[in-house]
């Protein structure tokens, strides 16, 4: 249930699982239109009349990137065949090219004819309706499309082009597949097949004793064939050997922009910190969509997925960039939620990545009464990222362009939808998206979202907006103290809930209460922020040998234990890492930094072996459960190590002013 390696430019994204077999690839949006789906483009060997499949228990794997780059770094051997694959992966970062280089190294003292087999299982928009696959004389290539998409194969060894190839029928009555004709090692040749299809191309080569020979193979997609014709011959015109190299120099340079002095933070936590980057990126489309996961797998758990754009996560993760210097790639997202803002101020559950509004289990009627469906931390959090980005990078344009149609328009519904009895807002659904009630976390995600529509609207000089906005951000401080706040357990309630028409606590212990102090509501050496904080480390600890924090008592999704005293729910990356943000705003002294940097190694240590991060894990083997890569997740690692990366300079510089009497 996860993606093993990833890889994308902002117009198109591609999935490799730990076969490094391509399982999704989206275009012309990042995270819409999968024309794989979770289907398996193969990759097979043929050795001295020997074949294998790369899903051959005999392949043992190293999967990895080249440093600091988005191209993959990949070591495949099979010590029956004799034989040892080097691939790199990557896709141009500019055009919407895939390029694959394979070395293959004979490990016997034997010439070897080895030949490589690409198999291309593609359901184009999303379906199997209606393909096309067919044989292209003019340049000798192979395409499949449907409507306006095209996908042409390509590729190379010392011998020419492809040696072989086959289009056929695939999972319709009893054809698997062209994949199943290469198991002999020799393609039929079928030139053309229409419906649900894939095919097969081949490519020869001859490698000497303990010697190595390379073979090169790209896609190419476009909207029609021309366009596609012309990217395969810029691979032929360019080699594909030097788009890979221009393709890690441009990711190296692409990286500088980070903070580069990290304190002590050990490197497999740095090498995580710029890798985090680095796939946050593959999941932000260029139009502004910041998707929350690609991980097709998830289907096989729900006919929905994590291919949305939940405006929570992509104000975090907007945040989470900003504050590590990569403000350009996030300003698109904050015109996209200007773009999606319902007429009345708020956003929708999630959307798809071409700003449309996307799938949602929240109704407008319960039980006969009428509420909307909506989660209004979305709303307000995406305020709250823009002024945080503005406060760092004092870029005022970004914010004046989105002032009338974002900036108000969200906030004068987040001042105007609340509980007036409470000094609350109004119910809406939670951000784990699971219950109706006010949330603490909400309430503390308004606050701060009004208070940097404050902040924005005294910049431009509006100042009775500024002042109203202001006062009812005091207003939900005072009702959080109020009627959130729980004095007999010592820390804040998750939320209230009605029950016989009113407000009842829902004191589950609950790991997004860390928002209190996240969203400015208090702060951290404030004593009821301390002792909610203790409360979530101590009952939210999984008690196994994998350790993290769980998000709740009691957590139902994925669920592995009903030992709910040990095992309160899966560890959540977030949420181990939401402690460890409390530890370093509270550290007074290096040596309080020693929690939390445990804490980023755990993450480290956590990480599926290529560096991508789950949302969650099975708290008893560690290993990935639900998607992977999450993006929250691998964002909250970037938010994580800036704050500490800060943190540690400004300890560390006291230290030495002590030190020396200043």
């Amino acid at each position: 249930m996860a993606r093993h390696l990833v890889i994308g430019n902002g117009k198109m994204l591609l999935n490799l699982d730990q076969h490094c077999y391509i399982r999704d690839i989206y275009y012309p949006f990042v995270g819409q239109l999968n024309h794989v789906g979770g289907q398996y483009c193969r990759l097979g060997v043929w050795v001295e009349g020997t074949f294998s499949w790369l899903d051959d228990p005999a392949w043992k794997f190293d999967l990895d990137y080249v440093e600091d780059s988005l191209v993959t770094n990949i070591t495949a051997k099979h010590e029956g065949l004799g034989i040892e694959l080097h691939m790199n992966d990557g896709i141009h970062q500019r055009e919407c090219i895939y390029i694959k280089r394979v070395v293959i190294r004979n490990r016997t003292n034997d010439t070897k004819e080895v030949r490589l087999f690409f198999h291309q299982d593609l359901m184009i928009d999303g379906t199997e309706v209606g393909d096309t696959a067919v044989y292209y004389p003019e340049n000798h290539t192979l395409y499949h499309y449907k409507r306006n998409n095209y996908f042409m194969f390509n590729g190379f060894s010392d011998e020419g082009g492809m040696t072989q190839y086959s289009t056929g029928i695939k999972r319709f009555q009893s054809a698997e597949g062209t994949w199943r004709d290469a198991e002999d090692g020799v393609l039929m040749g079928n030139s053309i097949a229409q419906g649900s299809v894939d095919s097969t191309i081949s490519f020869r080569t001859v490698v000497p004793p303990n010697n190595e020979k390379s073979i090169y193979y790209w896609m190419s997609i476009g909207q029609n064939l021309e366009e596609v014709k012309e990217l395969n011959q810029y691979v032929q015109e360019n080699h594909p050997e030097k788009l890979l190299s221009r393709m890690v120099i441009y990711w190296k340079h692409w990286l500088r922009r980070a903070e580069s002095d990290l304190g002590d933070l050990p490197p497999d936590v740095v090498k995580m910190f710029k890798q985090s980057l680095l796939l946050v990126r593959t999941q932000v489309d260029e139009r502004g969509a910041i998707l929350a996961a690609n991980d097709t797998d998830i289907l096989q758990y729900n006919r929905d997925h994590y291919s949305y754009m939940w405006p929570r996560d992509g104000a975090l993760i907007a945040d989470a960039m900003s504050m590590a210097g990569y403000q350009s790639v996030i300003a698109p997202f904050f015109h996209f939620c200007a773009q999606a803002l319902s007429p009345e101020g708020y956003l929708y559950h999630k959307y798809n990545p071409d700003g449309t509004v996307g799938s949602s289990w929240h109704p407008y009627i319960v039980q006969g009464s009428r509420r909307l469906p909506i989660q209004e931390d979305e709303t307000a959090l995406v305020l709250f990222a823009l002024w945080k980005d503005y406060s760092r990078n004092q870029v005022i344009e970004l914010p004046q362009s989105l002032y009338s149609n974002l900036i108000r328009k969200a906030a004068s519904f987040l001042s105007s939808y609340m509980e007036p009895s409470l000094s609350l807002p109004k119910p809406s659904y939670d951000l784990w998206e699971e219950r109706y009630g006010i949330w603490t976390y909400t309430a503390a995600s308004v606050y701060g979202g009004l208070m940097a529509a404050s902040f924005f609207t005294d910049l431009f000089g509006d100042y009775e907006r500024s002042d109203h906005y202001k006062s009812t951000a005091e207003a939900i401080k005072h009702g959080m103290i109020t009627h959130l706040w729980d004095e007999e357990t010592g820390r804040f309630a998750r939320g209230l809930i009605q029950k016989d028409n009113r407000w009842v606590k829902d004191m589950t212990l609950e790991s997004s209460l860390f928002g209190v102090l996240e969203f400015g509501v208090l702060p951290v050496d404030d004593y009821r922020v301390v002792q909610t904080m203790l409360a979530i480390k101590e009952g939210l600890q999984i008690k196994t040998h994998i350790g993290g924090i769980a998000r709740y008592t009691n957590d139902y999704y994925f669920q592995q234990s009903g030992e709910i005293d040990k095992v309160p729910g899966n560890p959540w990356i977030i949420c181990t890492l939401w402690v460890a943000n409390f530890e370093i705003d509270s550290a007074k002294t290096l040596a309080e930094l020693e929690g939390p940097r445990q804490t980023l190694q755990w993450v480290s240590d956590h990480a599926l072996q290529s560096g991508l991060l789950p949302e969650q894990l099975n708290p008893y083997d560690g290993s990935p459960l639900s998607v992977a890569p999450l993006t929250w997740s691998h964002a909250t690692v970037v938010h994580s190590v800036s704050k500490y990366a800060e943190k540690y300079k400004r300890l560390r510089t006291e230290a030495e002013a002590e030190g020396n009497g200043i």
